[in-house]
Formats: C-alpha cells, sequence, structure tokens
C-alpha cells in the first residue's frame, strides 16, 4: 500500500530530523512530498512552500513545533489523509482531538523509529 507523505517542516540541512526522515522515507521507496519554509531539495524532491494543492496523501509527519501548527490545521485537514504523525516535541493534544473528530489518525511517535522498526 502506498503511503505518500507529506513532511511539514522540511529542510535541506542534514542535521534536522525532518530531512533524516526524507532520507529514510526514500530509502524505504517511500513516495513523500517535502514542505518547508525555503526552496531547496532532498533525495532528488523539490522542498515545496505555502499550503499547495496535494492529492493522495496517507500520512503527515510534522516537524514544527505546536505554536506554528494552527496554521497548519485547517490544510491538513483538507488533505484527507489517513493519519498525522506528531513526532518528538510537536506534540498538541488539541489538534489531535480535532484530527481524531474527522476520522484521522493521530500518532504520537517517531517517524524514523517507525520505518526502522517497519511499523510505519
Amino acid at each position: 500500500m502506498e503511503k505518500k507523505t507529506l513532511i511539514i517542516g522540511a529542510s535541506e540541512d542534514p542535521s534536522r530530523y525532518a530531512h533524516m526522515a526524507a532520507v529514510r522515507l526514500h530509502k524505504h521507496n517511500v513516495a513523500f512530498v517535502p514542505l518547508g519554509l525555503k526552496m531547496g531539495t532532498i533525495e532528488g524532491e523539490s522542498i515545496v512552500t505555502g499550503k499547495p494543492d496535494l492529492k493522495d496523501i496517507h500520512t503527515v509527519t510534522l516537524y514544527i513545533n505546536p505554536k506554528r501548527q494552527p496554521e497548519y490545521y485547517d490544510y491538513i485537514i483538507s488533505l484527507h489523509p489517513k493519519r498525522v504523525i506528531f513526532n518528538p516535541g510537536t506534540e498538541n493534544d488539541d489538534f489531535a482531538k480535532q484530527l481524531e473528530n474527522k476520522g484521522i489518525e493521530a500518532v504520537e511517535g517517531c517517524t524514523l523509529v517507525m520505518l526502522g522498526s517497519g511499523i510505519f
């Protein structure tokens, strides 16, 4: 099953966890869309900015702190993902409840660990 993943908080900086997640998704042959504040590329994929109209997003993985998340609430919900992963430091109970009320699974976890352990 294809689990096309939107990475919110993507960066070309290889020391950032969002970058590491993109590399690992690529290694596991999972299609991904990196979304960040600055344009660039990761593993051959262009970093998009803003709130582009995307289709077939299965998973959204968050790498932005809870204070920055509200501007993305409606956007993420509009993508109709199956799940949203709140990576360490991004946990947000209020948004998780909104997602669950819309039938979107909210997961507190680590994308890197999930990929490494085969539970992604």
